[in-house]
């Protein structure tokens, strides 16, 4: 019952035998790490020689990601850059407006049910020169039949007039987030989730297809083809639907699902002492690869979507500031019942003036209900201060950095959205470290694809889609990005006693690559191949 594994090279990313030459593994966990020689004093062992010529690392830890990574692969990706689906299959970018029309008329074509409402997803119009895709673009396609497009951000969505006039949005809407033109008509563009679902069946077919066994597959066979072994679904489906929660344990049980879940409540939630309950409860019945019992908060929109809240001087060219999704008068009362129930919130906050009102917010309810080891978490922390993080040094709050914005929209914070100052230090993960806050970086599958190397490489090395090079200062080393991806996700859901490193104890959960990380050259991390993964002592070959 004890096998042992050599490695071409093993990175534990523990302070002592921070490498070794194998590990050793019985009943899913690690019994110890050294030479091969010291694992068979554990007794009668097999050495297993699949790994000799790989490299290990701990499974990698996605700390933000959502289960649409795996679900929207069902309808038709239009994003800016190319994209690999779960099967392998290799789509390229659309880099322009007809090339976004064309794809979508091809997936009109193959739609048998003339009622029947096509759904797309990834479209980034801040790519998109000329002007923005809008509902008579998509008129096109098909001016019978609604169509929805789902921006990549995930926080903004553009469909025709067909889906306008059968969802009855018109000049006389007045939800917030209703886009309209010179002519007082809605223009097809819905910001947020408020006027995303004023959008009815489109919107619903795309968010149903989240909660389909074949969604959560896909989830975890993009994540094991990236070394990842432990997911979030941050917010996504809603824990407080009985059935909902028995597909999850469902599928991620299966001895072949190739992943651990950390699932989320979302932002949705009553603010309750009932709701905190009802978490507390999830997280009584999680099982080793389902785990449930923290609660994320959505506060502001999309940088890139000009619906996120920037402090002063807001958006380059006087452009409105964004939307709060929580009053910031009511974000105390969304996070005081979770908190005094001893749950750990994760808080969206892309803006800085965002940041700034979650921190006084956690400043109120320590003052009232202290307590140690809380990890309340800032969740991509775009534009996040030096202050801004030494307070959440003081607070003891996490930061969760977005590395992935560096290369997927670098040029344009630096060009459009905020300028190159701010743009030189957005996810500033050399600054959180500074500060001394402990530090995770994530993909925020699937608005950027999940991959651990590429968050990585992004974070070592700061260089934009243009090749650029976005505030050099705040690279950080190879070693503090594999730890942030592995450890400091760990830490943030509580699990670092049971993953994210290759201890004792711990379970073998590990991420095979075909060379060290520590010996290529730094601007080569994301372009690692990767084997697959081991979870619980189970191999996963990547596809």
């Amino acid at each position: 019952m004890i096998t042992i594994y050599p490695a071409q090279a093993l990175h534990t990313m523990e302070p002592t035998r921070s490498t070794a030459e194998a590990v050793a593994v019985r009943d899913g966990r690690i019994l110890g790490v050294g030479t091969v020689e010291e694992m068979k004093a554990w007794g009668d062992a097999t050495v297993d020689q699949t790994f000799a010529d790989k490299v290990l690392l701990p499974g990698f830890v996605e700390a933000h990601s959502h289960s649409f990574e795996g679900a929207f692969w069902q309808y038709t990706y239009c994003g800016y850059f190319g994209r690999t689906d779960p099967n392998g299959t290799y789509w390229p970018g659309c880099t322009s407006m007809d090339q976004i029309i064309e794809r979508l008329q091809d997936a009109e074509r193959q739609l048998d049910d003339p009622n029947k409402a096509l759904c797309a997803w990834g479209l980034d119009p801040i790519y998109l020169a000329g002007e923005r895709l809008s509902a008579i673009h998509l008129d096109q396609v098909s001016d019978r039949r609604p169509i929805f497009v789902i921006h990549a951000s995930g926080h903004l969505a553009t469909v025709n007039n067909a889906c306008l006039d059968a969802a009855g949005i018109d000049e006389d809407t007045l939800a917030e987030g209703v886009v309209k033109g010179s002519d007082g008509r809605p223009n097809g563009e819905l910001q947020e989730p408020a006027a995303m679902f004023l959008a009815g069946e489109p919107v619903q077919q795309m968010f149903r297809a989240m909660g389909v066994d074949e969604g959560i597959w896909n989830f975890g066979h993009l994540a094991r083809n990236q070394g990842v072994t432990t997911m979030t679904d941050l917010g996504t489906a809603s824990i407080a639907e009985d059935s909902i929660v028995a597909r999850w344990h469902r599928v991620v049980d299966d001895p072949a699902f190739p992943g651990r879940v950390s699932m989320f409540h979302g932002p949705g939630v009553d603010a309750t002492a009932e709701a905190a309950q009802m978490v507390l409860d999830r997280r009584a019945a999680s099982t080793d690869k389902m785990r449930f019992g923290h609660v994320k908060l959505i506060l502001d929109g999309s940088i890139q979507g000009f619906t996120a809240r920037l402090r002063w001087p807001g958006y380059l060219g006087d452009k409105p500031n964004g939307l709060w999704l929580v009053p910031p008068e009511q974000i105390v009362d969304r996070l005081r019942p979770f908190h005094e129930a001893g749950i750990t919130v994760h808080a969206h906050c892309n803006g800085d003036e965002t940041t700034e009102v979650f921190l006084d917010a956690v400043e109120t309810v320590l003052a009232e209900t202290p307590r140690f080891d809380h990890r309340h978490t800032v969740q991509h922390c775009q534009l996040t201060s030096p202050a801004q993080y030494r307070r959440m040094a003081a607070l003891g709050l996490c930061a969760n950095v977005f590395a992935n914005h560096v290369f997927y929209w670098g040029d344009q914070h630096r060009d459009i959205t905020v300028g190159p100052d701010r743009a030189a230090r957005m996810n500033a993960a050399a600054t959180a470290l500074a500060a001394g806050v402990p530090l995770s970086m994530h993909s925020d599958a699937g608005v950027t694809p999940i991959g651990s190397l590429h968050v990585a490489w992004c974070a070592v090395n700061r260089q934009t889609a243009s090749g650029d090079i976005l505030g050099p200062e705040e690279r950080i080393s190879v070693y503090d990005a594999l730890r942030a991806v592995t450890l400091g996700g760990a830490y943030q859901l509580k699990m670092d006693d049971e993953v994210g490193s290759i201890a004792p104890r711990k379970f073998a959960d590990f991420a095979v690559l075909e060379e060290d990380p520590f010996e290529v050259n730094p601007t080569e991390l994301k372009d690692i191949p990767v084997w697959g993964t081991v979870v619980g002592g189970d191999h996963f070959p990547a596809s």
